[in-house]
């Protein structure tokens, strides 16, 4: 199995990068920038609780009411949902079942496979993420998983994400600022990625607008998500899964 060793900051793509990597990490980051760890980001900003949820499943209503929590929804019928923008009006204390068909199912994943430590990272909160990570893996290895999208075919493989390539980078851009040389440090896949953000950074936000996904949320009207998403650094929330339960660390 591929491990990337012995670099200390290393990244991967969906369920089979988590598979590969997550064993042997001290620290997993999962990346959805558009947009489920966007969106748990600013509901923890909020002072919200965030629980992950597989997509699709039958059992979230049940699963919400045995936790105390609201179902997200549907941003067009005016639920709380998977909309950043919206979850930063949030009430605090609010409780939210948050499914989404990749960020959240590689939270889960990286839960049932016994990733010591788990955060939810994304362009927001990048250099906290950053500095989290570096306290909890004590030295060992971080590993980033961007989370990817669906080809929209039944059972279909996952389609690389531009704008999870960057959330990533932007977190391994704060790990390796001066991307080091001749010490253990990024692996050639996560210095590929750190590499793509530092190039995209001036312009994050046309970058993202333009991406598929972008483009996905823009014809919906919902470009204030892309915007919410681009915005680099300005939260200082770092989001730790602690059992069940994304708070803030």
């Amino acid at each position: 199995m591929v491990t990337q060793a012995p670099e200390a900051y290393r990244f991967d793509w969906g369920e089979e990068g988590l598979a590969s990597l997550a064993p042997h990490a001290a620290v997993v980051v999962i990346v959805d920038v558009l947009r489920f760890t966007t969106a748990v980001c600013c509901a923890l900003e909020s002072d919200a609780v965030v629980l992950p949820y597989r997509w699709n499943d039958d059992g979230a209503a049940g699963y919400a009411i045995a936790n105390d929590a609201l179902l997200a929804g549907r941003r067009e019928d005016g639920a709380l949902s998977l909309s950043p923008t919206d979850l930063l009006g949030v009430a605090p204390a609010t409780r939210l079942v948050l499914p989404s068909p990749n960020g959240s199912t590689l939270a889960f994943l990286a839960r049932d496979l016994g990733a010591r430590h788990v955060l939810a990272g994304c362009i927001r909160n990048a250099q906290a993420t950053a500095h989290a990570a570096l306290e909890l893996a004590e030295g060992g290895s971080i590993a980033l998983i961007a989370a990817g999208e669906r080809w929209p075919t039944e059972g279909a493989p996952l389609r690389p994400a531009v704008e999870d390539l960057l959330g990533a980078g932007a977190v391994l851009a704060a790990l390796d600022p001066s991307a080091s040389t001749g010490v253990p440090r990024c692996s050639p896949e996560a210095a590929a990625a750190r590499a793509a953000f530092v190039q995209a950074r001036p312009l994050l936000y046309d970058t993202l607008r333009n991406t598929t996904s972008g483009r996905e949320l823009t014809d919906r009207g919902w470009d204030d998500d892309v915007a919410t998403a681009a915005a680099h650094d300005v939260s200082t929330t770092v989001c730790h899964l602690v059992a069940n339960e994304f708070r803030k660390y």
